[in-house]
């Protein structure tokens, strides 16, 4: 149980960090953030709660993180459903705090509230194909920073840094493809609040991300079973 609060309340926080610095600072110009603050910001919640609970509950705050780390034997098969149930009730609960805070404000619009998605609601008009592309290579290559940076070969005390910087890296590449899902629960979450197409186009942000996650763990396994 101590395990499920931990991934509940650090994907609260990937979520009202990095999706609330979207909505409340890179909407406005003045404030200088943009893609760039917003990428920052996602990177800067998972090396925050690396160090808060990576020693409770590993801080996977992702869906596709824990079915990656199971698919390359790092993590035990009967934990997935009970990580990604409380990282998805984690991520609502988030967005909800969210909704409250920028709903506070006269005039508020709730337009996309920082959901993911493609084709004309992609943040650049990509195809479907190119943000399946885009959710499947990026999760892949987050889930391979992953299994190495927590390698029990690999420098000791980095591994949230590997990790926070490999997310920042992702969304500075892919937040104009597809505003940057890689994460099933960051993406169902938003998509509850925002409605329509964000609830039309969900299925993609969970398919792609999880595929990605489980040809790294298959991947990584190989690459590194001489490295054990």
């Amino acid at each position: 149980m101590k395990k499920l609060i931990a991934e509940f309340m650090g994907t609260l926080w990937l979520v009202l960090g990095g999706c609330g610095s979207a909505v409340l600072a890179a909407a406005y110009p003045e404030l200088g953030i943009g893609f760039t603050g917003v990428a920052l910001a996602f990177g800067l919640t998972v090396v925050t709660m690396a160090y808060a609970i990576g020693h409770i509950s590993g801080c996977h705050l992702n869906p596709a993180v824990s079915i990656g780390l199971w698919m390359g034997g790092r993590f035990d098969k009967k934990e997935v459903l009970p990580y990604i149930i409380s990282q998805v009730l984690g991520g609502i609960a988030g967005a909800g705090i969210l909704y409250m805070i920028a709903s506070g404000k006269s005039g508020f619009e709730i337009g996309g509230f920082a959901a993911n998605g493609y084709g004309e609601h992609s943040p650049d008009g990509y195809t479907m194909l190119a943000t399946l592309v885009t959710e499947v290579v990026m999760t892949f290559m987050f889930l391979i920073i992953i299994l190495g940076a927590t390698h029990d070969k690999a420098p000791k005390g980095f591994a949230g840094l590997a990790i926070g910087l490999g997310l920042t890296l992702i969304h500075l590449i892919s937040i104009p493809v597809t505003n940057t899902s890689v994460n099933p629960a960051r993406s169902t979450s938003q998509a509850l609040f925002a409605g329509g197409w964000a609830i039309d186009q969900l299925w993609l942000f969970w398919v792609a991300p999880i595929v990605g996650a489980i040809l790294a763990g298959i991947v990584y396994k190989y690459i590194a079973s001489d490295a054990s």
